[in-house]
C-alpha cells in the first residue's frame, strides 16, 4: 500500500507534506507533486499535513485515477526533499474542482 497525490494538489502544491516524509518519496511537477508508490512506506504522516486533502491512501476510491499518474511521473519528475514556495495563486485554486482537465502539466518542476 502507498499514498497517492490527487487532483487537489494541482495549482496548489503547498508542499507541507515534503517536510515530514521520512523516505523522500515526493517528486515535483510544474504544478503538483507525485508520490513514488514503490518508495512510499505507507506511514501516513504526509496525509494530515496537506491543507487541501490532496493525499489519500491507494485504497481510497479517489486514488484510482491517480495511482498510475503518480507512478509514471515519479519516474520523470525530479525528487524534492525540501519544502519550496507554493504558487502565488495557490489559495485561489485550493477549492476548485475539475483541475486535472484544466491545468495538469506533465512538465517537471525544479526539485530540491
Amino acid at each position: 500500500m502507498a499514498y497517492v497525490v490527487t487532483e487537489q494538489c494541482i495549482k496548489c502544491k503547498y508542499m507541507d507534506c515534503i517536510e515530514v516524509c521520512p523516505v523522500d518519496c515526493f517528486y515535483e511537477g510544474e504544478n503538483m507533486l507525485a508520490i513514488h508508490p514503490d518508495e512510499c512506506i505507507d506511514c501516513g504522516v504526509c496525509e494530515p499535513e496537506c491543507p487541501v486533502d490532496a493525499i489519500v491512501p491507494d485504497s481510497d476510491a479517489k486514488a484510482d485515477a491517480w495511482l498510475k499518474i503518480n507512478a509514471d511521473f515519479a519516474l520523470t519528475w525530479p525528487n524534492i526533499t525540501r519544502k519550496g514556495t507554493p504558487p502565488p495563486d495557490a489559495d485561489e485554486h485550493k477549492d476548485e474542482e475539475g483541475k486535472k482537465d484544466k491545468y495538469f502539466s506533465p512538465k517537471p518542476g525544479n526539485g530540491a
